[in-house]
């Protein structure tokens, strides 16, 4: 699975003007399934994210995870993440999970990182969603499982 992580100090995802999701202090997480994901990876990269320290210690560095920052998260699924770049100038999505396995995975993604203790909110799978943030920082980090 892939994954953009943006700090921010809120976000919010909206469907026809309808807010669907959004959070405080925290992670906007865009999450794409690949073809070879399954449920262990969804967890694994739940897992990295619950731990991984990007937020400020009272010394200001980055020393905190976002269960410490007792920080949340709003999970948007994003599988334009998986675009291939490499011919021509049309992005190319075939190494995305199919539509049906990436909504498992992006379900399972969330699930286990609230089951770790992150409050999340999520965008609407396939959605034609509208994404504000503040980005705090600005920190954005990729990761991979």
């Amino acid at each position: 699975m892939r994954a953009l992580l943006q700090r921010v100090s809120e976000a919010e995802v909206t469907v026809d003007g309808d807010r669907v999701g959004g959070c405080g202090e925290g992670l906007l997480i865009l999450v794409c399934a690949m073809q070879d994901d399954d449920a262990a990876a969804a967890e694994r990269l739940a897992g990295k994210v619950a731990k991984l320290r990007i937020f400020r210690d009272d010394a200001g560095r980055m020393n905190r995870s976002i269960l410490d920052a007792g920080g949340a998260a709003l999970v948007v699924s994003q599988f334009t993440l998986a675009a291939d770049t490499s011919r021509g100038n049309r992005p190319g999505f075939s190494a995305a999970a199919p539509p049906e396995e990436g909504r498992r995975l992006y379900e399972r993604f969330a699930a286990t990182l609230a089951g770790l203790g992150v409050p999340v909110e999520t965008g609407q799978f396939a959605g034609d969603m509208r994404v504000r943030l503040v980005n705090d920082g600005p920190v954005t980090i990729w990761m991979e499982s």
